[in-house]
């Protein structure tokens, strides 16, 4: 008897360990897991990757002269983060850790009110409450970014749960390193959406490293994606460098869900090229020489080979599209620094739908009193 009945024969041929590719070097595709994307969306894809890191570039650059506090970046991570978004249909929900904000971008963040975020002023959607990269976009289904490890699994559980009670076809994915599996609200969620097949992509990023922690520390199973079985789940490995696998993998994650089969967990099995952010310095505990490999395997050069090979790329087209990112960004941080920032009285704002006597008498006082000089100014 199938202890799994439910588990589509796709699923179920697949062995923990086994990592399912697509994307060969020789720029042909499997067929048995090939996606079969249109020339546009190839071209969509890879363009919404180049602008994932040349913004990543840009920020970095930004945080260094001092004029942005905090960046976390996705180098080497592209592929995994943008194709599981694109794999999504629009009236889904994503929940972010907080490397994923070239997914929010492609689905309809707008890059000045990202740029904004960044900046913290009075045009940010948060209202300068957190730390840049902790953008939140309603319109675009994009939940807010918050730090600590692991909340947003049980959060996306949640959302997805409320909405199958509501009758809604709506999915959720969400993203998560390797890290967040060490965490209560991984065990959680994972049990609560294999109790009631909640329709959630758990997408974990297992790109080596949580902060400055490597995997083997992180946990003693061969993989991520075995721990999926333990809550009733299916587990499958894909190569997170390349996106026609992660487009797959996460499709069929999603074709689970509709058919009321719920959660599948994706381990999409990449690497973090850079540092865990602008914060951190990986050369303190983590050999150059252990990058080399994985940069020959580096998603955009995979993709940008696979277009070429077809004739659908070429230099002309990509110094096109990297002089149109940085005319774009240029122009939005120039309307971020001349924003002013949040006005005092946003404290206390978006916390209630009617804010209670204590909280209103607080605000006026606080407006009456002597300012501190900003340091704005």
């Amino acid at each position: 008897m199938d202890p799994m009945p439910d588990i589509p024969a796709t699923f179920r041929s697949e062995q923990p360990a086994r990592v399912v590719r697509v994307l060969s070097d020789d720029g042909t595709l499997d067929p048995r897991h090939d996606p079969r994307l249109s020339e546009s969306e190839v071209l969509e894809i890879y363009r919404w990757m180049v602008t994932t890191r040349q913004l990543d570039e840009r920020l970095v650059a930004l945080q260094r002269q001092g004029r942005i506090g905090f960046h976390v970046g996705s180098l080497g991570e592209e592929a995994a983060i943008i194709g599981a978004a694109f794999a999504m249909r629009t009236r889904d929900w994503l929940f972010p850790c907080y490397r994923e904000f070239g997914a929010a971008l492609m689905r309809g963040l707008p890059l000045q009110t990202f740029v904004d975020n960044m900046f913290g002023n009075a045009n940010d959607t948060v209202r300068g409450r957190q730390m840049p990269n902790h953008s939140t976009h309603r319109a675009s289904g994009w939940a807010s970014v918050s730090s600590p490890v692991g909340t947003q699994i049980t959060q996306a559980v949640g959302f997805s749960w409320g909405a199958k009670i509501d009758g809604k076809d709506v999915a959720s994915l969400v993203y998560f390193g390797d890290g967040a599996t060490s965490s209560t609200d991984f065990h959680s969620g994972m049990n609560f959406a294999g109790v009631f097949k909640v329709p959630v992509v758990f997408l974990c990023r297992n790109n080596g490293w949580a902060i400055s922690v490597p995997v083997e520390r992180q946990t003693a199973t061969r993989t991520f994606a075995e721990k999926g079985p333990a809550y009733g789940i299916p587990g499958v490995r894909v190569d997170g460098n390349d996106v026609f696998a992660v487009v797959s993998v996460v499709r069929e994650a999603v074709r689970r869900g509709e058919q009321g089969l719920g959660p599948t967990l994706v381990e999409a099995i990449t690497y973090r090229m850079g540092g865990h952010s602008t914060s951190d310095d990986p050369n303190r505990y983590r050999a150059t020489d252990e990058l080399k490999p994985w940069a020959e395997r580096d998603p955009l050069e995979r993709l940008r080979h696979y277009l070429e090979r077809r004739v659908w790329w070429d230099d002309r087209k990509e110094q096109a599209l990297i002089a149109d990112i940085d005319q774009r960004f240029r122009a939005a941080v120039a309307a971020a620094e001349k924003a002013p920032p949040p006005a005092l009285e946003t404290l206390f704002e978006d916390v209630y739908e009617k804010p209670p006597w204590h909280l209103q008498e607080q605000r006026v006082e606080l407006l009456r009193g002597v300012r501190a000089p900003s340091s704005h100014s």
